[in-house]
């Protein structure tokens, strides 16, 4: 008979690859098994059909998900990649199971990122005379043009101070809420905004934030049904002593990052939504300096 070792490696064939699972008596920090079924409930997938996607069976994945089994790196990545769970939260899984982190979290202000900031900072000025910034996963501005700060006339310094926050600099009674002509639209648009993050993350700080958000008075203006382009999108109508302000709103993120700050941030641009109001942003932008 051959002798029973205190460890037995099961590897799995799969139509797409195999992977190794591996159960063992050795002591690992607890948690990876409950995550990757929080995670698994919050995409709504099905033990069997996630299994089929990393290429293990549903029995090991439930021995996974119940601690019974230890899983390897590989396949914890691999459960992770299927259930697209964040960088920071794969981390926070990797930890778990009592594996080093894979991806780095480094700060937007550190040499190693002067590259990538150097290179938003020319998308945000390419975009003058209309406002752009970089926000992070919180809305905490990151980058902005020199566009942005002249629609912020009449915010309370507090909601300027850093880090300043989107939601909360477009829907406190003390910012621009007062001056968004369909707030409504755009309070829903944000609150939507925010809880589908929140959402696909489950980022405490998020859920903090959208119980903030929520509980100010933005949102009770009825919506204006006359706005032409209610129907194909939300436009934010703003107020602004040089003229009413009507911008269409684009957000883009980074492709395929391997860095937690990076897959965290989006460049938030806003347009004219009509003549009168490209006329009005270039006014505020002043005369285009001589490039003779």
């Amino acid at each position: 008979m051959t002798a029973i070792t205190s460890e037995v490696v099961i590897t799995l064939p799969s139509a797409a690859y195999s992977r190794t699972m591996t159960a063992t008596t050795r002591s690992r920090p607890p948690g990876a098994g409950p995550l990757l079924r929080e995670w698994r409930a919050r995409r709504r997938r099905s033990q069997l059909d996630l299994a089929l996607d990393a290429g293990v069976s549903a029995r090991h994945l439930s021995f996974v998900e119940t601690g019974r089994a230890a899983p390897s790196r590989e396949l914890l990545l691999a459960l992770a990649d299927a259930l697209e769970v964040p960088l920071r939260e794969r981390n926070a899984m990797l930890l778990a199971a009592g594996f080093a982190p894979s991806y780095p979290a480094t700060d937007l202000e550190d040499d190693q990122l002067r590259p990538v900031r150097d290179a938003l900072q020319h998308l945000l000025t390419a975009h003058q005379p209309y406002p752009a910034l970089v926000v992070d996963r919180w809305g905490d501005v990151r980058l902005t043009n020199d566009a942005v700060p002249p629609l912020l006339d009449g915010v309370a310094a507090e909601l300027l101070r850093p880090p300043i926050n989107i939601y909360r600099l477009a829907l406190h009674p003390d910012g621009l809420a007062p001056r968004i002509r369909n707030l409504a639209d755009w309070a829903g648009h944000l609150i939507d905004r925010l809880a589908r993050q929140q959402r696909q993350t489950g980022d405490h700080r998020l859920a903090e934030l959208l119980e903030e958000i929520r509980g100010y008075p933005a949102g009770r203006t009825p919506a204006d049904p006359a706005d032409p382009l209610r129907d194909v999108l939300i436009t934010l109508r703003l107020d602004h002593p040089a003229g009413e302000l009507n911008l269409i709103s684009t957000v883009t993120t980074f492709g395929a990052p391997h860095d937690v700050t990076l897959a965290e941030l989006g460049v938030e641009a806003f347009f004219p939504a009509d003549d009168a109001s490209r006329e009005t942003l270039h006014r505020l932008a002043g005369p285009e300096p001589n490039r003779a």
